[in-house]
């Protein structure tokens, strides 16, 4: 088929994830082809610089035969087998010492899910056993953040702080939402450092609120990916352990996007200085490669599970997959072997913030900001009030379309253009993205002027 005739396909049978399907049946859609390192490449044979690594998974880039090998191997042997009914394979066991190994050194139990969203499923799934063993069962209540976002299932999304999908289905009501560590656009006339401090709090104040006896987790990702790239203040992560250490209540950290070496750390709690009790990751685990999902089980709550006895009645068909866990080894062996986490966090991860915050003088940037292998832009009409261009946020969409035309992948949140490109991204690609960012927004300034 040509691409008129697979866009019409497109229009008439697949219906797309986060989409108004009336925008997507005029426009039509982006057909990708082919992809090669840090690029990939639409059925026109535009080339475009991905600056979102697919979508947060592809720390490695596109052209790493190891994996698609090890996964072909494993299919060849044993394609499928169950995790269930005391039964396991090769893979699933190796794969869960490797993660015990990389993962934080309290953590050393995994359950596998095929996404992060069943992760977070699990999540609650985990929280509520622990605290039954644990003979506390009035402690039910989950917080989260507002615009942190968990997942799309009804547990995911119920986590997820996202007022539109909240219209769009009833969340579960055992699930409470503090404010986000968003100084840009909450911090007022606060420097960093005191909104940080004033957002921890808000914790504090919610358990107050509550009933610590009634709280059994908090949940929140190192730094907000799909809300925005929102890094927290310095003295934000700090002040919520002190928070956390004062009750008996467990922490949730969501490495579905931070994990694996985005930060410069192997983990966001690694960077951060947090011992998480539960934590999820997917994406980059598998360089993309293959759905794979699952929770870090940390020891304090491993032990309750395991040793008090009685079925945990929970699981999925594709819990532990093989050829998935054959994809996660071989993923993992390549960040240790060619020290790629490493490199980001001395020389790519400080390259492009450098280069990042030079974006900060454009006329329509209110804030450059960067940490690791992620970054952000706010797109202001005025710099001094922060003040948007409309209501709509209609610049981050120009800016996406014009973004695409120079030949880099950007997404829009709202106002917030974010980028999270491969960690193998090279210091001339740096320079690439930033000047194909920096037309982009010179081309956004002339279409909303």
């Amino acid at each position: 088929m040509n691409k008129s005739e697979l866009q019409q396909h497109d229009r008439e049978h697949l219906l797309h994830p986060f989409t108004d399907f009336s925008d997507l049946g005029k426009q039509g859609t982006r057909v990708i082809t082919n992809a090669d390192g840090a690029y990939i490449s639409d059925i026109d044979g535009h080339r475009m610089l991905d600056g979102m690594s697919g979508l947060w998974c592809c720390n490695l880039g596109y052209s790493r035969n190891e994996i698609a090998d090890a996964v072909y191997e494993q299919l060849r042997t044993l394609p499928f087998y169950n995790s269930f009914f005391q039964c396991t394979t090769v893979p699933s066991i190796q794969l869960a010492d490797a993660l015990a190994e990389v993962t934080p050194a309290h953590m050393n139990n995994v359950f596998f899910t095929g996404s992060g969203s069943e992760a977070n499923d699990t999540n609650l799934r985990l929280i509520r056993r622990y605290w039954d063993l644990k003979e506390q069962p009035e402690k039910r209540i989950v917080i989260s953040r507002k615009n942190g976002y968990h997942g799309s299932t009804i547990a995911g999304a119920s986590l997820g702080g996202m007022s539109g999908m909240h219209k769009q289905f009833q969340a579960l009501d055992y699930i409470e939402h503090i404010q986000q560590p968003y100084w840009f656009g909450e911090g007022g006339d606060m420097s960093p450092e005191e909104f940080g401090i004033h957002a921890a709090r808000c914790l504090d104040e919610k358990i107050q609120e509550l009933g610590p006896e009634k709280v059994a987790a908090f949940i929140a990702e190192p730094i907000q990916g799909a809300g925005g790239v929102i890094i927290p203040p310095e003295t934000y992560w700090p002040e919520v352990k002190k928070v956390l250490d004062q009750y008996d209540i467990l922490l949730v950290m969501d490495e579905v996007i931070f994990g694996f070496g985005r930060t410069g750390e192997w983990f966001g709690a690694d960077y951060y200085g947090m011992k998480p009790d539960l934590m999820t990751f997917a994406k980059a685990v598998t360089n993309g490669y293959f759905p794979l999902g699952g929770t870090m089980v940390g020891d304090r709550v491993a032990e309750v599970i395991k040793s008090r006895g009685g079925e945990f009645t929970h699981g999925y068909t594709y819990s532990a997959h093989p050829a998935a866990c054959m994809a996660g080894l071989a993923t993992i062996n390549i960040l240790r072997n060619e020290n790629i986490i490493e490199n980001v966090r001395d020389v790519t991860g400080p390259y492009l913030a450098k280069r990042w915050a030079e974006l900060a003088e454009h006329p329509i940037v209110g804030e450059a900001r960067s940490l690791g292998m992620v970054g952000a832009l706010e797109l202001v009409k005025d710099k001094g009030s922060r003040a948007r261009f409309d209501d709509d946020c209609t610049a981050g969409g120009v800016c996406r379309d014009m973004s695409i035309k120079n030949g880099l992948v950007m997404r829009a949140t709202g106002d917030t253009m974010i980028i999270a490109p491969p960690l193998i991204i090279t210091t001339e690609q740096v320079d690439e993205l930033v000047e194909k960012a920096r037309r982009a927004l010179d081309d956004t300034a002339k279409a909303m002027a």
